[in-house]
C-alpha cells in the first residue's frame, strides 16, 4: 500500500492535550486503545455488526472520520470501512510492531490511534481496502437523529 504524504507530521493537528487531560477525559478502556494504540477484542465492540445510518466521528475530539456509506462487513469483527470521509480526515503511520508491516490509522485532528488500513484482500469494495477500526475508537452520530 501507498502511504500518503501525511505519516510523520503532528504540526497541523487541531486538538493537543497532554496526556495528563487525555487521561482525565477518557475511560481507561478508550485510553488504552486511543492513546497507546491498543486494539479491542474482535466481535466485542459496539459498532462492529452494526448498520444504522450515520456519520462515525473520532470518540476523544469530535471529528467526523467515516460514514455509514462506506462500511462493509469483513467478517473480521471489527467495523470496516473502505474510506474515510475525506482526504485529511485520517492520516497514516508505519506500523512494524509484532513482527509485522502494517499501516496504522490516526485521527487527523487529535492523532488518537484508530485501528490500520489493509489493501488488495480481495474486498469487493471500489478501493479494495478494509479500514480496520475499534469500535472503541469511534461514535457513531445516527442520521436518523437529525
Amino acid at each position: 500500500m501507498s502511504i500518503p504524504d501525511n505519516t510523520s507530521s503532528t504540526s497541523s493537528l487541531s486538538v493537543v492535550k497532554s496526556d495528563a487531560q487525555w487521561r482525565e477525559e477518557l475511560t481507561p478502556d478508550e485510553y488504552r486503545v486511543l492513546r497507546q494504540a491498543g486494539t479491542e477484542r474482535p466481535y466485542t465492540g459496539e459498532y462492529w455488526d452494526t448498520h444504522t445510518e450515520g456519520v462515525y466521528q473520532c470518540r476523544a475530539c469530535g471529528s467526523e472520520l467515516f460514514t455509514s456509506q462506506e462500511k462493509f462487513d469483513s467478517h473480521c469483527g471489527w467495523p470496516s470501512f473502505w474510506a474515510p470521509l475525506a482526504e485529511g480526515k485520517v492520516r497514516y503511520l508505519h506500523d512494524r510492531t509484532l513482527g509485522m508491516n502494517r499501516v496504522e490509522v490516526r485521527c487527523g485532528n487529535c492523532d488518537s490511534h484508530l485501528g490500520h488500513v489493509f489493501e488488495g484482500e480481495g474486498y469487493d469494495t471500489p478501493t479494495d481496502q478494509r479500514y480496520c477500526i475499534n469500535s472503541i475508537s469511534l461514535r457513531l452520530v445516527d442520521k436518523s437523529a437529525d
